[in-house]
């Protein structure tokens, strides 16, 4: 009766992604412009002062929050890749001529989810966490360091999603044939298939997904 929630809350999910990028974008900018010298010395008023500037808690929570944030693209593009291998809304199953004798799309969906799966260990937060050192010195750390590191590798991550469902996204139009999309899609999908092959038989996907990301990290013209 209507269309799953990963087809028809597209705009709720991406624009609160989009939200929140637009809020880490803003923390980042202000702390990379701000004095994080410890001590504070202020000459004018023969003054130095101990402080904690330095400390990254404006940084690791940012950070935190942009892992939750893309692993949720992650997580919905996932599941528009399952519906399109379903069977449904007459396309065939794994998006392959014969299903049952070729895999077709399903260790892309396997690869998809597996992924997704290992963005949701990476969103627990690392801010969450903190542990004494220097004789008790430091005894409330950010772990700033490790959100980061974590976030990049969910970067990493969704872009290996996006480019698992746009080849998905190409071979599920490749069966809307004869019909045809508008212009601009019909372009990328030239361009595509210039590169990446329709998959007509099974075959290793996994230099599919390399091209994949490349062709888009190049920019959809």
């Amino acid at each position: 009766m209507q269309d799953p929630y990963s087809f028809r809350c597209v705009p709720q999910v991406h624009g609160a992604g989009r939200d929140a990028l637009a809020h880490i974008e803003q923390m980042v900018l202000t702390e990379i412009n701000s004095v994080t010298d410890n001590p504070n010395v202020f000459p004018d008023d023969d003054a130095i002062l101990s402080g904690g500037n330095f400390h990254a808690q404006p940084v690791a929570l940012p950070l935190d929050y942009l892992a939750l944030a893309l692993a949720e693209f992650g997580s919905i593009a996932e599941r528009r890749i399952y519906q399109l291998i379903s069977g449904q809304r007459g396309l065939p199953p794994f998006l392959t001529d014969n299903p049952g004798l070729h895999s077709g799309m399903m260790i892309a969906q396997y690869t998809a989810a597996a992924i997704a799966s290992q963005n949701k260990t990476l969103c627990t937060p690392a801010s969450a966490d903190s542990i004494v050192s220097c004789n008790g010195q430091e005894d409330h750390v950010s772990m700033a360091a490790n959100a980061a590191t974590k976030a990049r590798r969910v970067v990493l991550n969704l872009e290996r999603l996006l480019a698992i469902e746009f080849m998905v996204t190409m071979q599920a139009l490749d069966y809307r044939r004869p019909l045809r999309s508008s212009p601009r899609i019909e372009a990328i999908r030239e361009q595509y298939r210039e590169i990446v092959p329709r998959l007509a038989e099974d075959r290793m996907l996994s230099a599919d997904m390399e091209r994949t990301a490349e062709f888009l990290r190049g920019g959809i013209g």
